[in-house]
């Protein structure tokens, strides 16, 4: 069986826009519920655990073929 020799170019700069994706948004989505709902930093910081966990869910995801 032939391994794959690593990832692409391309697919590296893919799964940076993707990362970055993962994380920004619900870190967002939680500052504007924090936001309008006058609170503290709770969703805010709920949004970066769920944009970590998301972040590496994609990334294994996405390469778990070169493992």
């Amino acid at each position: 069986m032939k391994r794959a020799s690593g990832p692409t170019g391309p697919e590296l700069i893919g799964l940076g826009g993707m990362l970055a994706a993962a994380v920004i948004v619900p870190l967002v989505a939680g500052w504007g519920i924090d936001s309008a709902a006058h609170s503290g930093p709770l969703f805010l910081l709920t949004g970066l655990g769920v944009g970590i966990l998301a972040a590496i869910a994609v990334a294994y995801t996405r390469f778990k073929r070169f493992l």
